[in-house]
């Protein structure tokens, strides 16, 4: 008989403890979520401007030898001729209102090119060499508004090439930030809308990413390859700058 109050009670202990489980595996069953794509697109006029350009003299062609294919005075007098135009350059550009700092002269390159001689006959063929000699430079501009004039700078200067004008904006992460965001609000927009048309609620942010960090580009703008040729008289106009943001955000649906 005294066995009979301890099955009772171990029974009474079972039953209560069924309860608890079945509380503790509800609680672990993973809630509904609400997934959201977006992407969004940023037009941004630039604000800022970076021209390329490049000066180059070239030595006499004459015929190569094997065992000296350059003439050293012939090359010092072309680098003394392209140092003194890289002067002037300069001097041009600061009379035009560009900062020293804003001027960027690249490194030196030397190569040869070869020509073909004059004919003397309907069966000759020969090369000649020569060495050209050439200097890059890049002037950054900060007023659009400018542009033009430093345009004509340059082709009074005697460029022998304009390679194009880079257009750039003087903070780009407050552009890629806008175009984060944006983003971000059109995946709010997105689940809102779904929430409301589904009649459910939306509860707390479960879960973000990007699935397309903002890609920034500078726009390029080709120009001719003969600045004496195209002088002023195109007209250069900066257009806008793409930026391009994606996200995914997932909301937990509370009913």
């Amino acid at each position: 008989m005294s066995s009979t109050p301890f099955r009772c009670l171990l029974l009474g202990g079972l039953l209560t403890a069924i309860p608890l489980t079945g509380a503790a595996a509800q609680a672990d069953e993973p809630r509904s979520r609400l997934d959201v794509q977006a992407e969004a697109q940023l037009d941004v006029v630039p604000d800022r401007a970076t021209l390329s350009a490049r000066l180059w003299e070239r030595t006499p062609a004459i015929a190569p030898h094997e065992d000296d294919d350059t003439d050293p005075d012939a090359l010092r007098q072309a680098r003394d001729r392209l140092e003194e135009r890289a002067a002037a350059l300069i001097r041009t550009l600061e009379e035009a209102g560009i900062e020293r700092d804003d001027i960027s002269a690249g490194s030196l390159s030397v190569q040869p090119e070869y020509v073909p001689a004059p004919r003397h006959s309907d069966n000759d063929s020969d090369m000649l060499m020569r060495t050209r000699l050439d200097r890059p430079f890049q002037v950054r501009v900060d007023d659009l508004e400018r542009l033009p004039r430093l345009l004509d700078a340059l082709t009074e200067a005697g460029v022998n090439a304009m390679d194009g004008i880079s257009y750039d904006l003087a903070d780009r992460d407050a552009a890629t930030d806008e175009a984060l965001v944006k983003a971000l609000e059109k995946a709010r927009h997105k689940a809102e809308l779904m929430a409301r048309t589904m009649d459910v609620s939306l509860g707390a942010v479960a879960n973000i990413s990007e699935t397309r960090p903002p890609i920034y580009a500078p726009r390029m703008m080709a120009m001719s390859a003969d600045a004496r040729e195209s002088g002023s008289q195109a007209e250069y106009r900066p257009g806008t700058i793409v930026i391009e943001a994606g996200v995914s955000v997932s909301w937990v649906i509370e009913n």
